[in-house]
């Protein structure tokens, strides 16, 4: 017998994040390492986690999640967006809890792009008067 999966998928920034829920003791695996081991900053572990604690899961499901691109931050954003999407699938019901603390809501903030004869996004060639 097949055991039950949830599927979620998470994105942010540069970062997308597939998140698989399986019933378990609560591990969260990221990348094949622990989450502990992967986040360095507190924050971010807190951020990963935040769905689970919200919908009051944590605990009863492993957390294996497979992310690329973007930076650290990006990427702890994309789980917590992929595993409030995976909440979904478990129970329909948690959609009220998780929509009023704004995570199933895509964060559309990305990095504006460079233009030419400027240096950056909007930053312009230091000005000299000689």
């Amino acid at each position: 017998m097949a055991q039950v999966q949830y599927y979620g998928t998470g994105r942010r920034k540069h970062s997308v994040a597939r998140v698989r829920l399986v019933p378990g003791d609560g591990r969260m695996i990221i990348n094949g390492r622990e989450l502990d081991e992967y986040f360095g900053l507190d924050t971010l572990k807190l951020i990963a986690k935040q769905p689970l604690v919200e919908t009051g899961v944590e605990g009863q499901y492993d957390v294996h999640v497979n992310v690329d691109g973007g930076g650290y931050t990006g990427q702890a954003g994309a789980i917590r967006h992929g595993v409030a999407r995976a909440l979904l699938e478990v129970d329909p019901e948690n959609r009220t809890s998780l929509k009023r603390a704004g995570f199933l809501t895509r964060d559309a903030r990305m990095k504006e792009r460079k233009k030419y004869g400027l240096k950056a996004a909007r930053r312009a060639p230091q000005f000299s008067k000689r």
